[in-house]
């Protein structure tokens, strides 16, 4: 299941939150929350949290369970901008629906413990991998940090 709460005044169709729920689905049972703000409301948790002063497009806040016996445990929160959404699809030519999947997809993976940051490339190969499957191009990681 996917918790939803859309901070902002835009309209997110439900054949995108039923479209993210089998791309979760396909990696995980585990609950997830996705928020969808605008950019100040993330430029604000990135400097609250991550003392980054800046606009990102995605944020990932995992929730610690280890030393619970809990069975399939929520994940945590993934944080959406969706004025960012809304520039790359503009820029790349493509669907509102296909960027949230992208951003979510980043985010979800992060929420399991991968880290392109200082992974061997694993994140980045997950997420090509679980976007093709989707017929989905363009993956965060490719286009975020080039080779």
């Amino acid at each position: 299941m996917i918790k939803f709460f859309n901070q902002t005044d835009n309209r997110i169709d439900i054949e995108i939150l039923d479209f993210l729920t089998t791309i979760k689905n396909s990696i995980t049972p585990n609950e997830v929350e996705l928020i969808i703000v605008d950019k100040y409301e993330i430029k604000r948790l990135n400097k609250e949290f991550l003392n980054k002063d800046y606009e990102t497009d995605v944020l990932s806040f995992p929730l610690d369970f280890s030393g619970i016996n809990i069975q399939n445990p929520p994940l945590g929160s993934i944080v959406i901008s969706i004025d960012s959404a809304l520039k790359i699809t503009k820029e790349l030519n493509h669907s509102l629906r296909d960027e949230i999947a992208i951003l979510f997809t980043h985010g979800l993976l992060h929420l399991l413990g991968f880290d392109h940051e200082i992974d061997n490339g694993e994140h980045r190969i997950k997420e090509r991998e679980i976007l093709a499957s989707f017929g989905i191009k363009n993956p965060l990681i490719d286009r975020t940090f080039k080779d």
